[in-house]
């Protein structure tokens, strides 16, 4: 048995700076790896089997990136994933995941991740750097020690309706106090984002950040406390 971990990652910053012809958006983002994630183990065999505390609503089919990741490299293999980052949390839980399949079969090929999915590249590259284009430019950045503490509301964000939230309210740039051009639209999409936010900025005293399209909030900084996840950067 092979074990590969499956780390999450947190988009620092984002901004919203395009839009192409077929309708993917482009972005100039900052991301970076965090020391907290999925596991996947991997032994012989052909399977997907999801365990974990946000197991619940995960595919085990083909639909899953992991089943997706491995029949872009040609393998097969019987995987157990054991999901600790919620889905439709904003911290590419399942790109993570893909990226670990890759990492497992020995494929670096950031276009082979692309394909897979947006956050797919930067997830197998790690540690700290700007991403543009749809996803698939990823600049590595000096890596940089830093502390968050994130708040995951019990809410499953759906990126593709985010991005045509955002179309639809013209395409507004991040509000004063906030580095995400995304936080409008995933409010609109989800307006109990709002409450969760709330609750962070009371217990830590700033300004929390969105974390991609939604759900996360975070706050740089340690402020451990029920219902929330301290985490730190990692290399990869």
């Amino acid at each position: 048995m092979h074990v590969e971990r499956a780390p999450a990652k947190l988009t620092v910053s984002l901004r919203v700076t395009g839009v192409r012809a077929d309708g993917y958006h482009l972005i100039d983002a900052e991301m970076v790896t965090l020391d907290y994630g999925d596991e996947l183990s991997f032994s012989d065999g052909d399977g997907l089997e999801v365990v974990g505390p946000y197991a619940v609503g995960v595919p085990a089919d083909d639909s899953n990136l992991v089943r997706r990741a491995l029949a872009a490299v040609g393998r097969r293999a019987f995987v157990r994933l054991d999901k600790r980052v919620p889905a439709g949390a904003g911290l590419g839980g399942g790109s993570s995941d893909a990226a670990a399949v890759l990492r497992w079969a020995g494929c670096s090929e950031v276009a082979v991740a692309a394909r897979l999915g947006a956050d797919v590249a930067f997830c197998l590259v790690g540690g700290r750097a700007r991403v543009s284009g749809v996803g698939e430019v990823v600049e590595p950045l000096p890596l940089v020690d830093r502390t968050f503490t994130l708040l995951v509301p019990p809410l499953a964000v759906s990126t593709p309706a985010v991005y045509r939230a955002w179309d639809s309210l013209g395409g507004p740039a991040a509000p004063d106090g906030s580095l995400n051009d995304l936080e409008p639209a995933a409010l609109a999409v989800a307006p109990a984002l709002a409450e969760w936010r709330d609750r962070l900025a009371t217990v830590t005293g700033m300004r929390p950040q969105l974390a991609g399209s939604g759900g996360t909030w975070f706050v740089e900084g340690e402020f451990a406390g029920e219902g929330r996840i301290v985490a730190r950067t990692r290399t990869g």
